[in-house]
């Protein structure tokens, strides 16, 4: 049971657009708090459940998989995959953290100097113009470098090092979590409601 409450959830604000996601454990929560309800389609219709509505479902139209259900004493209730805030219609709106873990991700875990991928580990993060030059920590003069290059390069300009970007640093985009955590992941069920476009977006100062 541990384990299915662990399953991802998708969470649409009140609008129907995707904010978060979750896990089954703090949508059950939610739903018995009646601050959300469950989405579910059939026959191409979008329906939203209750907690209990959702308990009667799960009992005339068990989940197929043994996996998709949350067991109780004496029920089998279906796990949601998506879920409707009743109240909340808000959008998330801030940057991406400028963190280590960022900064690998938005280069790909990719040396900008020598262009080898290389397990996180293996590299470093410089500053394109040296602190020393006056350079800041900012998304347009941080890079991934890999050790054998940030060693090369030492405290100097690229071109003093005869070195060059394979790309230009810049902010990335701001992704939330549902984004990061996306990936290959995404269960079927939410391909309608995750608007890649929309996300891609890159928002005003």
């Amino acid at each position: 049971m541990q384990a299915a409450l662990d399953q991802p959830v998708l969470v649409l604000n009140r609008l129907w657009q995707a904010v978060n996601i979750i896990g089954a454990r703090r949508a059950f929560a939610l739903l018995a708090r009646e601050h959300a309800q469950v989405v579910h389609q059939t026959d191409d219709v979008f329906q939203t459940y209750s907690l209990m509505d959702w308990v009667d479902f799960s009992t005339f139209n068990p989940a197929l998989n043994d996996h998709e259900t949350v067991h109780t004493v004496n029920r089998a209730i279906r796990l949601p995959r998506v879920v409707l805030l009743t109240f909340f219609d808000k959008l998330p709106c801030k940057e991406l953290k400028l963190t280590r873990n960022n900064v690998f991700e938005r280069d790909d875990n990719r040396c900008q100097y020598c262009g080898k991928v290389c397990a996180r580990e293996q590299l470093n993060l410089d500053h394109v113009i040296p602190r020393h030059y006056g350079g800041k920590t900012t998304w347009e003069n941080i890079v991934c470098s890999c050790i054998k290059c940030n060693t090369r390069k030492a405290n100097r300009l690229p071109h003093e090092a005869h070195m060059r970007l394979t790309r230009k640093p810049s902010r990335p985009k701001w992704r939330p979590v549902i984004s990061l955590v996306l990936g290959n992941h995404g269960h079927e069920k939410w391909k309608d409601f995750l608007d890649v476009a929309y996300w891609n977006v890159e928002l005003e100062e």
